[in-house]
């Protein structure tokens, strides 16, 4: 992706640039809101469709492998062939790919049908910012479009699980699919109407083989991530995930450092700021997705809460990332990163904390009668206990929302600052895929985790899970100490 100016950009009015912002912005919401709304509905598509919880992780994983593998190879199209117009061709896969997904009749349609939106995804996100960033040449109110658009992508994360919960409830599993079709339409004559075309002066040539590599050692990742568990991490199907992982990195490393436009700019790395700035991004998302996956199951699976019920539980979450998104980046625009990147790391160590904590507390011990079997052989009855804990949950989610809302402004601050413009939208597109990288890895370790866990053991099968929940907000003081030495 980058942000250069267009060949030829008419000059737009105030209320049409701001248009355009709107437009693009509904496609981040849908590329956002995607990545999270599966979750709370998991339980009902395994309940639909017959298949375990290794199924399931594939269903979420499809999506996120395809768009973190591709989202810096759509960028450079769009440079090449028209901003406006990848961005409708994004826009028209990711309609027709959410059709089959609704209308998926086994797992295996369903994972492919997420894997083509994922695709469609990848078109969506790092081109609609180019858009934005051409549309406002001025430096101030590009800055506020910015802020606006981190703002939305926080919020459309935050925002899933409550909204797919009430979908599943009112019109079951399927509806979470269903309703991105009738948002597409109205996104794609808006951006026939609204949205004007630019390209880049200077436009990237392919890599294939860079994106070739990427996608094998992305996905290889987390193929072994997802089926250690079942295949045996000393395995020799697990042998050779390892190495294949190995040897796609090694030979993308190699790769990109003999062209002369790679696909993603190594030397970006040598910035420690940098560096630890995309680890942090994977960091965040990491612990984002394993708090839904395992809030999801302990909920709907122990406890016996329908999807709604486990979709409004996480309003906390929702609402601490709407109302800190927008404050966190008034604060990097004053001080810069570190000040956000701090509350950020302690929020998130404190409901990580606060969650483990819970998780040797809370009572094991079954109830309710019956012993029906459902998802991953998980019981379809009994539960923790009650309510009690209920408060410490809530709480645990709202720190963990709003660590959420401070992080994302100053991790992109930190990943771009000091950058001429010519680097800043690779470094850009570059966070932006490791945070769709979090989140498979996330999927993958919580999935891992409750595989194989009885109703009355998912407190104690989470455990590890809310350990690494902490370690990544432990993990963000080392980048807002990166974020003061740069």
């Amino acid at each position: 992706m980058t942000t250069s100016p267009a060949t030829s950009s008419p000059k737009l009015s105030a209320r049409r640039r701001w248009t355009v912002l709107a437009v693009c912005a509904l496609s981040l919401f849908l590329v956002g809101l995607d990545t999270t709304i599966v979750n709370v509905g998991l339980p009902a598509i395994g309940h639909g469709l017959g298949v375990g919880t290794r199924d399931l992780e594939w269903i979420v994983d499809a999506y996120t492998v395809v768009l973190a593998s591709l989202l810096i190879s759509a960028g450079a199209l769009a440079d090449r062939f028209g901003r406006r117009r990848v961005f409708q061709c994004g826009l028209v896969v990711f309609g027709l790919a959410s059709l089959v997904c609704a209308l998926a009749p086994s797992a295996g349609a369903l994972v492919a049908a997420r894997a083509l939106q994922g695709v469609g995804a990848s078109m969506l996100s790092p081109v609609a910012l180019a858009i934005v960033v051409n549309a406002m040449p001025d430096p101030r109110e590009r800055a506020r479009a910015i802020g606006v658009w981190a703002s939305v992508f926080g919020l459309s994360m935050a925002a899933g699980p409550v909204t797919g919960g009430a979908l599943v409830a009112a019109l079951g599993w399927r509806s979470v699919f269903w309703v991105n079709v009738p948002v597409v339409l109205a996104a794609v004559l808006l951006s026939v109407r609204f949205l004007p075309e630019s390209r880049a002066p200077r436009a990237r040539r392919p890599d294939l083989p860079g994106q070739l590599l990427l996608t094998v050692a992305v996905s290889a990742t987390v193929a072994v991530l997802i089926e250690g568990p079942r295949i045996g991490w000393g395995s020799p199907w697990a042998l050779a995930g390892y190495a294949a992982a190995a040897a796609a990195t090694a030979g993308f490393v190699l790769a990109e450092r003999g062209r002369e436009e790679p696909l993603m700019d190594l030397g970006l790395f040598r910035r420690p700021a940098f560096s630890t700035a995309v680890l942090g991004a994977v960091a965040v998302f990491v612990a984002l997705t394993v708090t839904l996956l395992l809030t999801t199951f302990q909920l709907q699976h122990a406890r016996g809460w329908t999807p709604l019920a486990a979709g409004l539980a996480s309003l906390p979450m929702a609402l601490g990332a709407t109302v800190c998104a927008p404050l966190s980046g008034v604060l990097v625009g004053r001080g810069g990163p570190r000040r956000p990147l701090l509350l950020a790391a302690w929020f998130t160590t404190a409901g990580g904390a606060l969650l483990l904590a819970r998780a040797f507390l809370v009572d094991d011990a079954p109830h309710g009668a019956g012993g029906s079997h459902g998802v991953g052989g998980l019981s379809s009855t009994g539960g923790l206990s009650g309510a009690a804990d209920l408060p410490a949950l809530l709480l645990a989610l709202l720190l963990l929302g709003v660590g959420f809302g401070f992080a994302n402004a100053p991790i992109t601050n930190t990943a771009v600052g000091g950058l001429p413009a010519d680097r800043a939208g690779v470094a850009g597109a570059i966070t932006s895929t490791a945070r769709q990288l979090g989140s498979a890895v996330g999927i993958a370790i919580a999935g891992g985790l409750v595989a194989g866990a009885a109703p009355a053991g998912l407190a104690a099968a989470s455990r590890a899970g809310w350990v690494v929940v902490t370690v990544c907000g432990l993990f963000l003081l080392v980048v807002a100490r990166a974020a003061r030495r740069r």
